[in-house]
């Protein structure tokens, strides 16, 4: 093996499985998703809808950036975005905070669950790591059922959309809706910057060879462990918009199920890929909704079915494959 095979910058080469940079065809794409996601309430698109789609697709490129790009597989993210949500409409309803207070305030306390349990659990690996997760999660959840302040089964609702930085009512739902849509996409452009970073290259290098990038001096658990807080912390930053958006938190929101969706969301999509999480997410929440008064509680026999077709059929997801035919159409 030569030396430079074993250089730390050959190490945190993208591995050649990886989708190759987005062609013009793919450039397009963003740019007419982003152009349908202005004019979304424009032509007859309801907003509430596509603010919990938004912040679905938040809470999805949060667990991409940890499963796509790190390679860690979480069973309990949604007690993140469930502790941000009761945060926040806890501080907005009862301390009467201000939304962007709230959103920041149950953002960063999501962020400093996510480094305690991360502490705990970074350690383990594969099947360990998510099993720990999953336990932290649900002690997280029964938490949240208990507590005085949260109301139970019955959640904490009535909580007030509030005026932002004094100045933005956030009542009506076409403000709030490009508020939540500039978020998103700052969050997506933050993401997208942290995987091409230097940074990100090392966690794609932990993600494909481990032992390898361990030999080469790296500190994979200092750096698993930031991404683990970076996508917990995003998760919240997702939970406390939605809560602002709906005007209660619910302990669904916090609930292992909702953890299993974001994981269905991200495959449907594409893991490893930018868009992917995003289609995922809009295509399971448009279906809930679409299919929830037609087919009752069916509706999770039909999502179950479309993740064995997903994984049988299509594993590299929607935009997963759509990349892989790009490259098939460049090799001919």
């Amino acid at each position: 093996m030569t030396a430079a095979t074993d250089s730390p910058a050959a190490v945190a080469t993208v591995p050649a499985t990886t989708p190759a940079p987005a062609s013009r065809m793919a450039q397009a794409a963003l740019w007419v998703g982003l152009a349908v996601l202005i004019a979304a309430p424009f032509i007859g698109l309801y907003p509430i809808f596509m603010m919990t789609a938004l912040c679905f697709a938040i809470f999805a490129c949060a667990f991409n950036l940890l499963l796509g790009f790190t390679g860690l597989l979480s069973f309990g993210h949604a007690a993140y975005l469930g502790v941000a949500a009761y945060t926040t409409g806890w501080l907005v309803r009862s301390a009467n905070l201000s939304p962007e207070l709230g959103v920041l305030a149950g953002t960063l306390l999501a962020g400093v669950c996510g480094l305690t349990v991360g502490l705990i659990a970074i350690r383990r690996q594969g099947i360990y790591f998510a099993m720990v997760t999953l336990a932290m999660a649900q002690m997280i959840y029964f938490v949240l059922l208990q507590a005085p302040f949260t109301g139970g089964e019955d959640g904490l609702q009535g909580v007030p959309r509030g005026t932002l930085f004094g100045v933005l009512s956030l009542a009506n739902d076409r403000v709030l809706y490009y508020v939540v849509l500039v978020v998103f996409v700052a969050v997506f452009l933050g993401i997208k910057r942290i995987v091409h970073s230097p940074y990100g290259q090392v966690l794609k290098a932990i993600r494909e060879n481990e032992p390898r990038a361990i030999s080469l001096g790296y500190d994979v658990d200092r750096y698993k462990l930031l991404a683990f807080v970076l996508s917990t912390t995003l998760a919240g930053l997702a939970g406390s918009l939605k809560c602002i958006v709906v005007g209660f938190a619910a302990l669904p929101d916090a609930h292992w199920s909702l953890s299993g969706e974001v994981v269905l969301m991200t495959l449907l999509g594409g893991m490893g890929t930018f868009a992917g999480p995003v289609v995922g997410a809009l295509t399971i929440i448009g279906l809930q909704n679409f299919l929830a008064d037609r087919v009752g509680s069916w509706i999770n026999v039909i999502i179950g079915a479309i993740f064995v077709v997903c994984v049988v059929a299509f594993r590299r997801g929607i935009v997963g494959e759509l990349n892989a035919w790009q490259q098939r159409r460049r090799g001919r």
